[in-house]
């Protein structure tokens, strides 16, 4: 490794990010060795505020298990783990941010303002008018018709059609991505963008602070800015001990004129395309929205840039004038949704576990992470206790070694119960798509885990009837045949202290 590329790690802004951090920790300590004659009173005090804090736990709403990964590391260290909560655990906005987030979905809302369609989903059953009611009453989140479907069970199939659309744009393009790295993904896209500014063409991006740590430089918003388009960071990371860090911006959006939208688990970055390997094949997938559904996609995004701009749009001026020609004719049910973590309301969890316990004949998950809460195992298992054909896939090359450990740690419940889990042999699997009963199915950005469905901002798109339901299911089964069934004696076959530490991981899952 040259010099270039050593001073380049060395002020990295990651490495500074670290060495703040690591300050402050020793500041801490010093003032605690500063104080030591005072031990008593400070152990009295920190034990205290403990107990506090764990009496807040147990009283707040909230997922037990997320409750129980908290108060047991902070009963065996009293002196540190209240602190440690106040500091790293729960919900940190600062009431200006907190209100600002309100109003943010609070402005959605008004502007949604669905008009009531679950009942037309009657001749579905009332499963689906359930289903339907609840994302338009809870997530305030309407049902479309007139709306076309389009899956793509590839990133890399959704790369040109990306492109095509992201070309046809006249009025605007909205991006809001998790991760936004340089490459041949991006730099095609940023070519693209810089095209429609030339033109005329509003543009505005918005990527995750945290996501893009390691692929982008901190001052990358103004650079896009530089070349006309506007740009936010969202809850840019500040070295500092804080919970502020767990709210993060998990949403994946490409928006054309209000009229065509991609969402899904893909990225702007050349692993989500297979141009750079790096888990082995990379497996995602990533949906297309055309018709009236991509209007709720619309001011999803337009809200959320109202939060990170601190400015108020006027969000009906950016309804699209004309739907463009559907080539399906619209012939399936569409829901777009958006699950924030700020309103107490697990949109995608609900989602989730609505068509968990709603299904008939089967239910076929992909998911690249499972850690899940009580209340969705027993929900899985309950299901294919009740004859349910219940699979699951998941990665077998890890992109975090640790929480594939958590993941494995969850299958031998399920197992015993007839559920049916495989993993994805080439590579890693990050598609979140759900398919039950040739009838319903979502794809989304909600990953089957405690960070997705309690602390990020997320989306998904729920669909009834139509063809893009079988072709998510035509998707797993296709999937299936390149992928290890794990039996219930491979899930026990590894050494007692691998399996105690899994064990353990299921207690502090909901922490990572």
């Amino acid at each position: 490794m040259d010099i270039k590329k050593i001073l380049s790690l060395l002020f990295h802004r990651t490495a500074l990010v670290a060495l703040l951090l690591l300050l402050q920790i020793a500041l801490l300590v010093w003032t605690i060795y500063r104080f030591f004659d005072y031990f008593f009173y400070f152990y009295f005090l920190c034990v205290l505020l403990s107990l506090v804090v764990v009496l807040h736990i147990i009283n707040k709403q909230g997922e037990p298990g997320y409750k129980i990964a908290w108060i047991i590391p902070i009963l065996l260290a009293p002196v540190f783990g209240g602190l440690v909560y106040l500091l790293c655990g729960g919900n940190g906005l600062t009431r200006q941010e907190r209100r600002r987030m309100e109003r943010m979905d609070c402005h959605m809302r008004d502007v949604l303002d669905p008009d009531k369609k679950a009942e037309a989903l009657a001749p579905y059953g009332w499963d689906a008018v359930n289903q339907a009611c609840y994302l338009e009453e809870q997530a305030h989140c309407p049902l479309y018709a007139n709306t076309d479907t389009r899956y793509f069970p590839l990133g890399d199939d959704a790369f040109q059609p990306m492109l095509e659309e992201l070309r046809r744009a006249e009025r605007y393009i909205f991006l809001e991505y998790f991760i936004i790295a340089p490459g041949k993904f991006w730099n095609a896209v940023l070519e693209v963008l810089e095209e429609k500014v030339a033109q005329g063409v509003d543009v505005r991006v918005i990527y995750d602070d945290v996501g893009c740590l390691y692929t982008l430089p901190k001052h990358y918003a103004q650079t896009l800015r530089d070349k006309g388009i506007r740009c936010y960071a969202f809850n840019r990371f500040i070295p500092v001990l804080s919970v502020r860090l767990n709210n993060r911006d998990h949403r994946k959006f490409c928006i054309v004129d209000g009229h065509t939208a991609f969402t899904g688990g893909i990225n702007l970055a050349d692993e989500y395309i297979n141009e750079e390997v790096h888990y082995g094949h990379w497996k995602d997938s990533a949906i297309l929205v055309k018709g009236e559904a991509a209007w709720s996609m619309t001011v999803m995004f337009l809200t959320m840039w109202e939060n990170v701009s601190g400015r108020e749009e006027d969000i009906s001026g950016y309804r699209p004038g004309r739907l463009p020609t559907l080539e399906k004719g619209g012939t399936s049910w569409v829901q777009p949704y958006a699950d924030t973590p700020l309103d107490g309301e697990p949109v995608g969890e609900t989602v989730y576990r609505n068509l968990i316990s709603k299904a008939k004949k089967y239910l076929y998950i992909m998911t690249p992470y499972l850690i899940i809460s009580d209340s969705v195992n027993s929900a899985l298992c309950a299901a294919a206790k009740g004859g349910v054909d219940v699979r699951l896939m998941t990665p077998h090359i890890p992109d975090k070694k640790t929480i594939f450990e958590a993941t494995q740690a969850h299958y031998e419940p399920l197992l015993q119960a007839g559920v049916r889990i495989f993993e994805y042999t080439p590579g890693f699997l990050h598609a979140k798509s759900f398919v039950s009963d040739d009838l319903f199915a979502t794809v989304g950005t909600v990953n089957l885990d405690y960070r997705s469905m309690f602390l990020q901002f997320e989306d998904g798109i729920w669909l009834c009837g139509g063809d893009t339901v079988l072709d998510v299911k035509a998707d797993f089964l296709a999937t299936q045949k390149q992928s290890e069934e794990i039996t219930l004696e491979k899930a026990r076959s590894y050494s007692f202290f691998r399996l105690l530490f899994r064990a353990v991981l299921r207690i502090f899952a909901p922490l990572m």
